[in-house]
């Protein structure tokens, strides 16, 4: 039973670090990558459906992405997209290319993005608390149910408390790498 408790313990932990990489791809840097538009979703007849699945999505160069569409028609509908999409960007057609260059941040947004990086290291690490919370929770039903000594009780918690160490420790070199990639020039 313990085992099982820890196993779900570091599942759930490590979708909650799955989930900030998600929320760190969508805060653009300077540079272009294709996981910028994962966001985006296009009205393709009548329902919503991710960029990626109606056309496909390069890497130009350092600043530009390229769109191509899969159908000719949706050149239009995706150029919306992205516009009304949270990113500021501005893309441009040039025939079935839709090429999408990115803006040079400027110092204020770059510190905008960091304190936004930040706020999403930090629900992470409240996810991962929240986490250690549920399961030291399980832990103490157990024993209260006379499943489990105080020995094992203790030694679960341990290896609990030592899961979050580790899973905290990854938030904060992901949210250091993701600083130092907005602070370069």
């Amino acid at each position: 039973m313990i085992n099982d408790i820890q196993k779900d313990t570091e599942s759930r932990m490590k979708k909650s670090l799955e989930a900030l990489h998600a929320n760190f791809n969508k805060i653009r840097t300077g540079r272009a990558h294709s996981s910028i538009l994962d966001s985006v979703t296009v009205d393709y007849y009548g329902s919503q459906v991710p960029l990626n699945q109606v056309a496909s999505v390069n890497v130009e160069d350092a600043r530009t992405l390229s769109v191509v569409p899969w159908e000719q028609n949706m050149v239009p509908k995706i150029e919306k997209a992205i516009m009304t999409s949270d990113l500021g960007l501005n893309p441009a057609s040039a025939g079935n290319v839709i090429r999408v260059p990115m803006p040079m941040l400027t110092e204020e947004t770059r510190k905008g993005y960091i304190k936004q990086a930040r706020a999403e290291a930090e629900n992470a690490r409240v996810a991962v608390r929240n986490v250690r919370r549920d399961a030291n929770n399980d832990v103490k039903a157990l024993l209260k149910e006379k499943e489990i000594s105080e020995d094992e009780q203790h030694r679960a918690e341990d290896v609990i408390q030592k899961l979050t160490d580790k899973y905290i420790a990854e938030i904060d070199k992901l949210l250091e790498v993701k600083e130092h990639d907005l602070m370069q020039v």
